[in-house]
């Protein structure tokens, strides 16, 4: 998949983790990049990849059940959308668009998308 495809999957992992379990699937920040939600810490290890064709730094045997639950549900609902498809998704959501605030689009930003406003937001999707 792209680089791009797997940053927003891993956002929304995020996000629904959040809801579902009321935790955190992981623990690094989310940036509000002008082309979407961005995890730096995941953009380090795929950086100057278009295509991610295998991870060596992760072990699903490390999720919990629930955990993989959720991915599986997230891959479920977001992995038939394209990147450009995901990334217009997260422009129109309210955790992205707050955290860039009034941001010119295509605008660079390296302001943090909070796992509260994740949470209250996907939360709300839920009801």
């Amino acid at each position: 998949m792209t680089a791009m495809k797997l940053q927003k999957l891993a956002y929304y992992s995020q996000a629904w983790n959040l809801v579902w379990d009321e935790r955190p699937l992981y623990e690094e920040g989310i940036q509000a990049w002008a082309n979407g939600p961005v995890i730096y810490a995941l953009y380090d290890k795929h950086r100057g990849s278009f295509q991610v064709s295998d991870w060596q730094w992760g072990n699903s045997n490390n999720l919990d059940g629930s955990e993989k639950e959720t991915i599986d549900a997230v891959l479920d609902a977001y992995g038939a959308y394209t990147a450009h498809e995901l990334s217009e998704m997260t422009h129109r959501e309210d955790p992205w668009r707050d955290a860039r605030r009034n941001l010119p689009e295509g605008a660079r930003s390296a302001a943090h998308i909070t796992q509260a406003s994740l949470h209250e937001y996907y939360h709300g999707l839920s009801n």
